[in-house]
């Protein structure tokens, strides 16, 4: 799978599928979850209601409504809390589950936020290695192109600095 990075808005992007870094409830919130439903609609709520949930480090998929991307993939991260309650873990299976439904779905690009480092609070880099290192470790059916979308300099400096390491941490 080859993979990039992008600094913009991911609801821009041409892709298969986008990323939505959900909380658990599949409602509404802020940032980056905010401005996939703006763009997609008033449907994403109502579809993303009848599934009712998702659990954290789990993903599901609703279509894409408004959006140039058929898809849109509901990735549950975890809340930083340390890092001592598989926050890394839970990360990383939110990222795979998203493949996995990507491929289930037949997609062959995707486009990816930084996980749990917005107001989840995981430190960039450790949210950014998790995702570089997990992506980096599979080898989807369907899928061949997937971004990492940066809203701002810093978040793009620390993917690009993860992929530059190759998924490997530098610690």
């Amino acid at each position: 799978m080859q993979i990039g990075t992008f600094l913009g808005d991911i609801t821009t992007l041409t892709v298969d599928a986008i990323v939505n870094a959900a909380n658990e409830r599949l409602t509404r919130g802020g940032g980056v979850c905010g401005a996939i439903h703006t763009a997609a609609g008033p449907q994403l709520a109502l579809a993303c209601a009848e599934i009712g949930g998702c659990d954290t480090g789990s993903a599901v998929a609703t279509p894409g409504f408004d959006l140039a991307a058929r898809w849109v993939i509901h990735a549950v991260g975890p809340v930083w809390d340390g890092g001592d309650r598989d926050e890394p873990e839970l990360l990383a299976s939110a990222y795979r589950r998203s493949i996995e439904i990507a491929d289930e779905l037949g997609a062959e690009s995707i486009a990816f936020p930084a996980i749990s480092t917005g107001i989840y609070g995981m430190p960039l880099e450790v949210g950014c290695d998790v995702a570089v290192r997990t992506l980096v470790a599979l080898d989807p059916r369907s899928t061949q192109r997937c971004v990492l979308v940066a809203f701002d300099a810093p978040t793009l400096d620390a993917l690009q600095s993860a992929l530059a390491r190759g998924g490997h941490s530098s610690d």
